[in-house]
């Protein structure tokens, strides 16, 4: 039988791995949830598979397209402290992690308590080249390629598994740095490399070299779980089934492309449930939505408008900032999973520890001995006997046990320690929504909150109550929510072009000529995927700053408008952009200048394309 009937999104998250099958035709919905596997993720990924074929009376050969969800690159990050690999930076820039920037993060002020995030790469594995180009592109000195080849053959003899390449200005001349790659593909084959040109072609180095270190530090990891997952997905499909992978940015791409540049995908999972409530909101006509994505370990949060999400140019991970475009989401470490405890000064506490999929609560009866949020909606009898279609049965009375510990600790009763938690819980939660309403000088009471996740509508309502939003909305088939959503998504690829300049004076020829090298290369990456010509959208935006500044503010241009008419009225949004991001602007008082170029290309709305 020919490819064509259902189409599966695979969303692996801490606790559980989701999956939902949609088939052509009459959009009938299937889903489905196994135990996710820490271990080796691509296992929960393969029963995912056969359940939902078995679930649907599929053949393999009706699956059109397989779109897959992964935390892969996030863990990666955030679980692993010694990434075995070296940066290698222009000579005289060697301390460029130690440099860092000079201003403090919010709240810390000229606090001489901060303490600046812990190096990627230590001192001894940060390795200088002789060569340099200036901001425009022009070689100033050739790179010394026996100097270059000595280094790549040290890297291999101390067994160096990953390179960041970070040279100054390579984001207006990539020549060296390509080059480079070249010569560790013939001294040291094995290493995985990551060019700045490439992860982050933009100016200001410091952020270039930290964005091109973490693709690197996830580049291995990733590669060795997707030609595992390539090869399951082979097994349990077809070898020609097309095989995808959700960005970070809300679109997607083929899995064999997400292993070249793996930082992409480092917010997969959450990204995949933004945009499936973007596409509700828009068809039920709500204006402004935050969306809650609650499971086991942590609860995602974002902002969507219009039914578009918020992408940030710049997010964390971890302690570190990254500048790929992300679908701006803000993290909190609680979830159902999350471990209450007592800290010194007799308070109750919750999270960031979780007790993850793996012993899990002790109302899930698998060997969990540390009471958490779930226990306690437990014995509050807000949860089902059964879980995860019956798979999980809860023991009641082992949630009472835990959740009777703190009780006693604190003197009060099981019950008043149960709602505390719960509160503090709530608590964590609206904290992470205040991020993105009320520091940006937006009103969390104007939205709705769309609860989904395996936690979500359960946690939502006290939410809100701490928050004083008014409505509370729980889509259809809330916990595979985001493996619903990455059915739907098309391919999205995001590309950056630095070009500063006073906007006064900047030619329209010379950023047209610029967007027109974007958009070729765009057309080319589209192409590859097999992308027609007609199904192909762009969109373009500028970064703009005051001159003097040190924050960007991204100003989308109109579609179908002559750039120079465009141009013409960026600053009028500028002006209007800053003053509700950060409460003021100095609209005439201060010149507007250009720092990006940026350009967007789409494979188009529910368009999967093939591999």
């Amino acid at each position: 039988m020919a490819h064509g009937g259902y189409r599966i999104g695979v969303d692996t998250g801490s606790t559980f791995t989701d999956v939902v099958a949609v088939r052509a035709g009459d959009g009938a919905v299937f889903l489905a949830k196994v135990a996710s596997t820490p271990s080796d993720p691509t296992q929960a990924l393969d029963s995912a598979i056969r359940v939902i074929l078995e679930r649907t009376g599929a053949a393999p050969d009706e699956v059109s397209a397989l779109i897959h969800g992964t935390t892969e690159a996030t863990n990666a990050l955030l679980g692993r402290q010694d990434h075995n690999m070296c940066l290698v930076v222009t000579e005289g820039f060697r301390h460029i992690l130690e440099i860092s920037r000079q201003n403090a993060p919010d709240g810390f002020g000229d606090s001489f308590f901060w303490v600046k995030p812990q190096r990627l790469v230590p001192p001894d594995r940060v390795y200088e080249v002789s060569a340099r180009m200036d901001h425009r592109g022009v070689e100033l000195a050739p790179l010394d390629e026996e100097t270059a080849r000595d280094m790549a053959y040290l890297c291999k003899k101390r067994e160096i598994e990953a390179a960041g390449i970070c040279l100054l200005h390579s984001y207006a001349n990539p020549a060296h740095e390509l080059r480079l790659r070249e010569i560790f593909a013939e001294e040291h084959p094995d290493c995985h490399v990551s060019l700045s040109c490439e992860v982050l072609p933009e100016h200001q180095e410091y952020e270039r070299a930290v964005t091109t270190l973490l693709d690197a530090a996830c580049k291995p990891v990733l590669k060795s779980y997707l030609d595992r997952a390539i090869a399951r997905v082979a097994g349990d499909l077809s070898g020609s089934t097309p095989f995808f992978i959700m960005k970070s940015n809300g679109g997607i791409t083929s899995a064999r492309r997400a292993a070249v540049s793996p930082l992409q995908t480092a917010a997969s999972g959450p990204a995949a449930g933004v945009h499936a409530c973007a596409a509700m909101a828009a068809a039920a006509g709500l204006r402004k939505i935050i969306t809650l994505d609650a499971g086991g370990t942590s609860t995602d949060v974002s902002v969507v408008e219009e039914g578009v999400p918020a992408i940030a140019a710049r997010s964390k991970l971890g302690i570190h900032t990254v500048r790929v475009p992300m679908v701006d989401i803000v993290t909190a470490a609680v979830g159902s999973g999350s471990v209450a405890w007592i800290s010194r000064d007799g308070r109750i506490r919750v999270g960031p520890r979780s007790a993850g999929a793996d012993p899990g609560p002790m109302c899930y009866g698998k060997g969990g001995d540390e009471p958490t949020v779930a226990d306690a909606q437990c014995f509050l009898g807000l949860l089902p006997d059964r879980l995860a279609g019956g798979e999980i049965v809860l023991d009641r009375a082992r949630a009472a046990e835990g959740i009777g510990r703190i009780a006693e600790k604190l003197k009060i009763s099981p019950e008043e320690a149960a709602k505390g938690i719960l509160e503090i819980a709530a608590w964590n939660q609206a904290q992470s929504i205040r991020q993105l309403t009320v520091q940006r000088g937006k009103d969390p009471r104007e939205y709705a909150l769309v609860a989904f996740g395996g936690a979500g509508p359960i946690m939502a309502a006290g939410i809100a109550g701490t928050l004083g939003a008014g409505e509370v909305i729980v889509p259809p088939l809330p916990g595979c929510l985001s493996a619903r959503g990455l059915i739907d998504a098309g391919l999205r690829n995001d590309y950056i072009k630095t070009h500063v300049a006073p906007l006064e004076e900047a030619s329209s020829e010379g950023i047209l000529a610029d967007f027109e090298s974007m958009r070729e290369n765009a057309e080319a990456d589209l192409g590859a995927e097999n992308i027609a010509a007609e199904d192909q959208v762009f969109s373009r935006s500028m970064d703009l700053r005051y001159a003097g500044d040190g924050h960007e503010v991204t100003v989308e241009l109109p579609a179908g408008e002559p750039l120079s008419g465009a141009l013409e009225g960026a600053a009028a949004r500028f002006h209007e952009a800053h003053r509700l991001r950060f409460g003021f602007d100095h609209e005439g008082r201060a010149p507007v200048e250009v720092v990006n170029l940026r350009l967007t290309a789409e494979g188009g709305s529910n368009h999967v394309p093939r591999d």
